[in-house]
């Protein structure tokens, strides 16, 4: 049962097993419900035809009864009475009487008198359904279920009484039946036939469908052989196989090699990042410790500046690993309401060192308010003007601006610019496109990826172009406060 084959077998099997005792019933109702129409059609012509010879006047023992052995007749007067059974009918039940010893009554065929004429008028007046003398009634006959016995030989059988009148005025109903048995044999055999058959049938849809599964199945196992195999090789290059299908098994494998593809990737930036990270922590830690153990056997000798700055460059590195950890954890923005243009100056005014004075454009009087993180967008805006320090010739500037639904803070300076080539590239962790460029004043290639990481936690972009200036230009978006 923990298996999906034995499941969907087990399900469409009980499934059509239902559907079929179902539909077997309902065929067999409807087979019984017209076998018995056929038998009450041939009781009913039976009954006819005796009615019709006594309205003619015909006597009992002149009565034409041919088929008696399948079709017993038995015939009662007004009073209920038997006054006339066919040959061989030894007993009979469902009738109106259950006798089958004729009693003496009025002869069939007699004239009426005069006064018996009168008398029968009036009873048809207040009787229309009773046959007028000589005529057999139309009505619909009474059909009952009994049992007879003749010669010997009971069986189940259906009755039709029908009324005849004689000329002489005489009512007889006449009881005739018409045999069960090939309704009951028929209704047998076609039971038997589906009793056999079920199972039969029952099993071939267990199978095919059992075959049908396993077969649409076969790509799953595939798939989790594959992905078995990864976990216990950890090798993340791997894929599974992909079916040629179109179906919702090969959608599920190209998903999951996507998924496989995302992991690898993240799993190597992973990697790198560790190799960065320990990479560039090791320079400043070595050289702080080699200027500490100078210091220790000769304290004259102690670069005290140097170490000053190798601690704060250690400093600003592990708050920006912490921070990409933070941001590559899912960490959320918060939901402050800032303004840009505000924290722009506030930023630059802060900045009193810079080898290059800042010019900052912001419209007077304009708000241009965001959601999120105060502590963060600063960050971006600090870690873009620190980029622009370094490269720019004799400017720096800063503009805030609408852009759409959004805000728009643009950072340009007049050095050589990025290759176009490079510019998705710089945004890379541990990325420096200047190798010769000193660690010192390169930084440690984390700044621009900071800077786009928070700026898609904020529902914004961070993009560079071409300055008009000749440099770069460095363009934050930011989604307007709602």
């Amino acid at each position: 049962m923990r298996s999906v084959r034995a499941r969907a077998a087990i399900g469409a099997t009980l499934v059509v097993a239902v559907a079929l005792v179902a539909a077997g019933l309902a065929v067999l109702l409807v087979l019984r419900d017209n076998l018995i129409g056929q038998a009450d059609l041939q009781a009913e012509v039976a009954a006819r035809e005796v009615a019709g010879q006594l309205a003619l006047d015909t006597r009992f023992e002149d009565l034409d009864l041919d088929d008696a052995e399948d079709h017993p007749v038995q015939v009662t007067d007004e009073e209920g009475r038997v006054v006339f059974v066919s040959q061989g009918l030894q007993a009979v039940s469902g009738t109106r009487s259950p006798g089958v010893s004729p009693v003496p009554s009025a002869s069939v065929g007699a004239t009426a008198s005069p006064d018996d004429d009168d008398d029968d008028d009036d009873d048809d007046g207040d009787d229309g359904r009773r046959p007028a003398r000589g005529e057999v009634s139309s009505d619909d006959p009474d059909l009952s279920d009994g049992t007879a016995t003749v010669d010997g030989k009971h069986a189940d059988y259906r009755f039709a009484a029908v009324e005849a009148t004689t000329s002489a005025g005489i009512t007889l109903t006449v009881h005739a039946g018409a045999p069960l048995a090939p309704e009951q044999e028929a209704v047998d055999t076609v039971r038997g036939a589906m009793l056999t058959g079920l199972p039969v049938l029952l099993a071939v849809v267990a199978g095919v469908t059992w075959l049908v599964t396993r077969r649409a199945l076969r790509p799953v196992e595939g798939i989790r052989r594959e992905m078995a195999a990864i976990t216990a090789s950890e090798d993340l290059a791997r894929r599974v196989p992909e079916p040629d299908s179109r179906d919702e098994i090969a959608a599920l494998a190209r998903t999951t090699n996507e998924t496989l593809t995302a992991l690898e990737a993240s799993v190597e930036r992973q990697r790198r990042f560790v190799a960065d990270a320990s990479h560039e922590l090791r320079s400043p830690i070595a050289s702080l410790r080699t200027q500490l153990e100078v210091a220790e056997a000769h304290p004259e000798l102690l670069d005290l500046p140097g170490a000053v700055a190798d601690t704060v460059r250690l400093q600003v590195l592990a708050a920006d690993l912490l921070l990409l950890a933070r941001l590559d954890a899912g960490e959320r923005p918060g939901t402050a309401r800032l303004e840009v243009g505000a924290l722009v100056r506030e930023e630059v005014s802060q900045r009193a060192a810079d080898r290059i004075p800042v010019t900052v454009e912001v419209t007077e009087g304009a708000a241009y308010e965001v959601n999120g993180s105060r502590g963060q967008v600063a960050r971006v805006v600090g870690n873009l003007l620190d980029n622009a320090q370094r490269h720019a010739e004799g400017l720096v500037a800063v503009s805030v601006a609408a852009d759409g639904r959004g805000v728009r803070v643009e950072v340009r300076d007049d050095g050589a610019g990025v290759p176009e080539d490079e510019r998705e590239r710089i945004f890379e962790r541990f990325v420096r496109l200047d190798d010769a460029r000193s660690r010192d004043d390169g930084g440690a290639g984390l700044g621009l990826a900071i800077a786009r990481d928070v700026a898609a936690r904020h529902g914004g972009t961070l993009t560079v172009h071409r300055a008009p200036e000749g440099g770069a230009a460095f363009r934050l978006w930011l989604p307007r406060a709602a």
